[in-house]
């Protein structure tokens, strides 16, 4: 058995006196999709941020791929090379067109030439359904088109594992489930995804596991069927149950 692509190993992080991240412990193996559910403030986003070095932990130890990433020596941006992140309000430069805003960082951060760089990105742009769009600017797309740029940029850098910061939250309900459909069918490609999300739809049809946070501390970790029906915490129970009501079980 190989070793997990991630290991996050009591993991804290405070702001002041509210500690956020209280001794977090996980690991995840390649291909694995983890949700992360919770209500606000249990820690979920600032654990995304701790991954890729976005926020610095106190303490504790995160490996990629068994090599330490949050120790002093880190190489930042290879870490975030090997890291993708796709954010809530997207983080798409407005005077860029998608193919440009994909094109950057493949030609500044990894030195992809020109035309091989264009190349890339419209292979991802077509992945997520948008190669027609590529010379459009983030002002004339749809909240959800946006996204699905927002993902083509990150898988156009090759990662080894992506990340999902509330992909729709930002977006109406009826952009939802394009960009929860891109994100299944790279689940289904074999991508190791830790995402957060209130779509519960996609939690039980796509992730191999599901995290639940509260107050900073790892309530219960478990395939989502088990969270879902037969939930060891009283906690989790409430939490999913409230949440299954407000968004009628997700997107389907």
């Amino acid at each position: 058995m190989s070793d997990p692509l991630l290991r996050v190993e009591d993991v804290h992080k405070s702001y002041g006196d509210e500690e956020v991240l209280n001794g977090i412990s996980f690991e995840l193996d390649r291909g694995d999709v983890e949700v992360l559910a919770g209500p606000s403030g249990s820690g979920k986003s600032t654990l995304l941020r701790c991954v890729n070095r976005l926020t610095e932990i106190d303490s504790g130890e995160i490996y990629l791929d068994g090599e330490l990433v949050s120790g002093p020596d880190t190489d930042v941006n290879e870490l975030r090379k090997q890291v993708g992140m796709v954010f809530q309000d997207f983080n798409l430069f407005l005077h860029l067109t998608a193919l440009e805003n994909i094109t950057l960082g493949l030609r500044r951060v990894k030195g992809v030439p020109k035309a091989e760089a264009r190349d890339r990105a419209m292979d991802h742009l077509k992945e997520v359904g948008l190669a027609d769009q590529a010379d459009s600017y983030p002002a004339e797309f749809s909240g959800g088109q946006k996204q699905r740029v927002g993902i083509a940029r990150a898988l156009a850098m090759d990662p080894k594992l992506m990340l999902f910061d509330e992909p729709t939250s930002a977006l109406d309900p009826e952009l939802v489930g394009e960009v929860t459909s891109v994100m299944r069918d790279l689940a289904d490609e074999g991508m190791t995804m830790l995402v957060v999300t209130h779509e519960m739809g996609f939690a039980r049809e796509a992730a191999s596991r599901m995290m639940f946070l509260a107050d900073g501390k790892l309530v219960e970790r478990g395939p989502p069927r088990q969270l879902f029906e037969s939930p060891e915490q009283p906690r989790t129970r409430q939490f999913l149950e409230r949440l299954t009501t407000m968004h009628g079980g997700g997107t389907p």
